[in-house]
C-alpha cells in the first residue's frame, strides 16, 4: 500500500554513499516544485531500497527485482504523479535485469535512480554484477548499464552520477524529474555510492570519474557518440559520468508511454465511477454479460 509516513532514522552505516543520494533527491523535489501529495517513492530491496523510509513522502516498499514494475503501475494508475523508483545495482542488474530492460522500451515517464556500489551490502559484501574482477573471488567481467542504457533506441534520459559530487547529482535529478513530469519518457541515472563497510571505493572512484560533457565532440542527443565517449573513457581507465543522453527536442509522436495509452492525462486512480455519469456503458456491461 502507498502510504504518507513520518521519516524514521536511517539504518545506513556512517558515510554511506547512499546518504548522498537522499539528500540530493530531497533537494531536487524541492528544486523541480514537486508537491508532496504528487510524489511517489518507490523502494527496492536492499540497502538503498529503504530509501523511502527516511524522507517524508508517499512510499511503498517494492519486491526484490519489481519495483520499476510497480513503478511503472503506479504512474499509469495516475499519470499525475511524480514516481521516482530507487534500488540497488543486485536488485536492478540481476534479479530485475528483465525489467530494468524492458522500462527502456516501454518508455514511461518515471525517475529510476540505481545506487551502484559494486557489491551486496546488506548481505555483507557478496559481488554483484557491477563487481569488478577479484572482489571477494568474482571471475566474471562487470556489467555496465550506461553501456546497455545507450544500445536501447528510444528518447530516453540517460545518466550517471557519483555521491562524491552532489551538487552535480542535485542538477542532474532536477533534470531527469522535470522530463518525467513534462511526460517525454524514462529517465535512468545511475549513482556510484560507495558501501563504505564492505567495498569504499570512495577514494579510487573520485580519482577516476571523468565529467562526459568535458570531453571533446559531446553530444548527448547522438548515442553513437556517446557510446563511443563511455568506451574510450573506460579503455582509458577511468569512469564517465554526467548526462549521456537526452533528445535534442521532445518528439511529438513519441511521449511517455502514459500518454500513449491515456492521452487525457486520467488514470483508473482518478477515473469517474459514479452510477450515473456511467450508467449507459455498465447496463450495456450488464447486458453482455447476461
Amino acid at each position: 500500500m502507498v502510504q504518507s509516513v513520518k521519516p524514521v532514522a536511517s539504518t545506513w552505516c556512517p558515510g554511506c554513499g547512499d546518504f548522498g543520494v537522499l539528500a540530493a533527491v530531497k533537494k531536487a523535489v524541492a528544486e523541480a516544485g514537486v508537491p508532496v501529495h504528487e510524489e511517489v517513492l518507490v523502494g527496492g530491496i536492499g540497502c538503498s531500497g529503504g530509501i523511502h523510509n527516511f524522507i517524508e513522502t508517499n512510499g511503498i516498499h517494492a519486491l526484490h527485482g519489481r519495483l520499476l514494475a510497480q513503478a511503472v503501475g503506479i504512474k499509469l494508475s495516475n499519470p499525475g504523479l511524480t514516481v521516482i523508483a530507487a534500488g540497488g545495482d543486485g536488485d536492478g542488474y540481476a534479479i530485475g535485469m528483465g525489467h530494468f530492460m524492458h522500462a527502456f522500451k516501454k518508455n514511461v515517464s518515471l525517475l529510476y535512480i540505481v545506487m551502484n556500489n559494486e557489491t551486496y551490502g546488506l548481505t555483507k559484501g557478496q559481488a554483484s554484477p557491477t563487481s569488478r574482477i577479484g572482489y571477494e573471488g568474482n571471475i566474471e567481467h562487470p556489467f555496465d548499464a550506461i553501456l546497455t542504457a545507450l544500445s536501447i533506441p528510444v528518447p530516453n534520459f540517460i545518466a550517471r552520477t557519483f555521491s562524491g559530487d552532489p551538487k552535480t547529482m542535485i542538477q542532474v535529478l532536477v533534470e531527469a524529474i522535470k522530463f518525467n513530469r513534462a511526460n517525454h519518457g524514462f529517465a535512468f541515472v545511475e549513482d556510484l555510492s560507495p558501501c563504505v563497510t564492505y567495498n569504499d571505493t570512495f577514494k579510487d572512484w573520485r580519482a577516476r570519474v571523468v565529467d562526459v560533457a568535458t570531453l571533446p565532440g559531446y553530444n548527448p542527443a547522438d548515442r553513437q557518440t556517446m557510446f563511443r565517449l563511455c568506451v574510450e573513457t573506460m579503455q582509458a581507465g577511468k569512469i564517465p559520468i554526467g548526462v549521456m543522453h537526452r533528445p535534442a527536442a521532445p518528439d511529438p509522436s513519441s511521449p511517455g508511454l502514459e500518454l500513449k495509452l491515456l492521452p487525457d492525462k486520467i488514470g483508473p486512480a482518478r477515473a469517474d465511477i459514479g452510477l450515473e455519469s456511467n450508467r449507459v456503458a455498465y447496463e450495456k456491461l450488464l447486458r453482455t454479460a447476461a
